[in-house]
């Protein structure tokens, strides 16, 4: 009798540890392995940033800003005379003014055309600009960049202003301008530029160093210190300056550089910049060439643009 019970006690131990083992066994293989999965690396964001700026132009020069298609961008730009004239002329008010105003189109894709018209000269324009590149926010693409150029004729009545053996293409003139900006920040822009301007005819007999191409560069940039407003300021540097005889001085007067600072106040739509600098031909490649106010010696003038784009 006491085998009899020692089996069925042997017998219910193994049971109950086959009971307790099996299932236990069974679950792990069924279970399966776990694996680390890589974390998948964030997508770059390859988006353009938004617009450096809110207008085609920062105070005399162009910006990399290039209109959507069938935007339409309206401009008037004026400068009054020079403060440091002579007499009370309420702060240049009085004095000699120049103005220009102009129509920008976007045509296609990354391009636009315009046309404008200058008092001082009574220069007719036929411009263009188009984006070379756009910076990213994922910085793939660091840098924003644009090409512009444009094409003046001069239509004052008077050939004799042309040499004696007047032809019309001596009152034609080019500029180019190549512009690379960075978005620093949602507040900061800063740009550099070289510039190129032509001149078919040009009056050697008076000043001999004159010659027929001259080039430049430039920094500009802005600050914005609201929503709507912004500190900007603009620096252009000729490498070619002839020097030209002032009447009154009875001396040579060099070409000098551009120093133009102000304040800019912008809407979705329009932009209006209030600013002092030292040129004041409007024109950049005649300011490029002819301009001598010198900013050492206080010639300065007072000078607001406003721009107003309507899209269609």
């Amino acid at each position: 009798m006491k085998t009899i019970f020692s089996r069925l006690f042997n017998i219910l131990t193994i049971s109950m540890v086959i009971v307790m083992i099996v299932p236990a066994q069974l679950k792990a293989q069924d279970e399966p392995e776990v694996t680390e999965e890589a974390t998948p690396a964030p997508k770059k964001d390859n988006k353009p940033v938004k617009s450096f700026y809110d207008a085609g132009m920062l105070i005399e020069t162009q910006t990399n800003l290039v209109w959507s298609v069938k935007t339409l961008e309206f401009v008037i730009q004026h400068r009054f005379g020079n403060l440091n004239s002579e007499g009370f002329d309420m702060l240049g008010l009085y004095a000699p003014s120049n103005i220009r105003m102009g129509l920008n189109y976007g045509l296609f894709k990354n391009a636009q055309i315009g046309i404008a018209s200058t008092k001082n000269g009574q220069l007719q324009e036929f411009n263009y600009k188009y984006s070379l590149l756009r910076q990213t926010k994922s910085n793939s693409m660091p840098i924003g960049a644009a090409y512009y150029g444009n094409i003046q004729y001069d239509s004052r009545a008077d050939n004799t202003l042309f040499g004696y053996e007047y032809k019309a293409l001596y009152r034609i003139s080019f500029f180019n301008q190549l512009i690379i900006a960075r978005k620093i920040s949602p507040k900061l822009t800063l740009q550099v530029s070289l510039m190129h301007a032509h001149f078919n005819q040009i009056d050697t007999n008076i000043t001999p160093e004159l010659t027929h191409d001259n080039y430049a560069y430039g920094v500009a940039g802005r600050y914005k210190f609201s929503p709507q407003g912004s500190v900007i300021f603009e620096y252009d540097y000729a490498f070619t300056t002839p020097k030209y005889k002032d009447r009154e001085l009875h001396k040579n007067v060099e070409v000098a550089p551009n120093i133009s600072f102000g304040v800019e106040f912008a809407t979705s739509a329009h932009s209006f910049h209030i600013f002092i600098s030292t040129y004041n031909a409007i024109s950049p490649q005649r300011n490029l060439m002819y301009s001598t106010n010198d900013f050492t010696k206080q010639d300065l003038l007072i000078g607001f643009n406003i721009t107003r784009n309507w899209g269609f």
